[in-house]
């Protein structure tokens, strides 16, 4: 999709993704080995009462799905940037949806825009846990 087929406040869902325990502790392990994401003893002492997955991981299971959509497709020049802040702990077994929404669009040039997307992700009970706005460059119609 062109920049330019973009508008402002649309949304699109994105498909559910489960958090499953084993790959939350195989990523914890790798990327963010602290007790709160690989010791179940450690993690049932502190005020969550059991492990808690890691918040990138979290965040890329529903970056996973998203792309399954593929909003962009070929008209996709580079990624630009990505915030995220977590408001809610996410566990193992939990099932988090996001719903996109285009939050911003910067014409750059006569050959690319800047599009920035807010996805914001709740659990299975619809409780917000975290936002990210990331920035993609995009190909302007007619102009590649």
């Amino acid at each position: 999709m062109y920049f330019d087929d973009f508008k402002l406040n649309d949304t699109i869902k994105i498909p559910p993704a489960v958090i499953d325990k084993e790959e939350m502790m195989d990523f914890a392990r790798k990327y963010d080995n602290i007790p709160l994401h690989t010791d179940e003893e450690y993690a049932r002492s502190t005020p969550f009462g059991q492990l808690i997955a890691p918040g990138v991981m979290s965040a890329m299971a529903v970056w996973a799905k998203y792309l399954e959509v593929d909003l962009f497709g070929e008209e996709l020049i580079a990624g630009k940037s990505t915030k995220i802040e977590w408001f809610k702990p996410v566990f193992a077994g939990d099932t988090l949806t996001g719903t996109l929404t285009i939050s911003k669009l910067t014409e750059r040039n006569a050959r690319n825009g800047i599009v920035e997307l807010t996805i914001n992700t709740v659990n299975q009970d619809g409780t917000l846990v975290f936002t990210s706005v990331t920035e993609a460059v995009v190909k302007r119609r007619g102009q590649y």
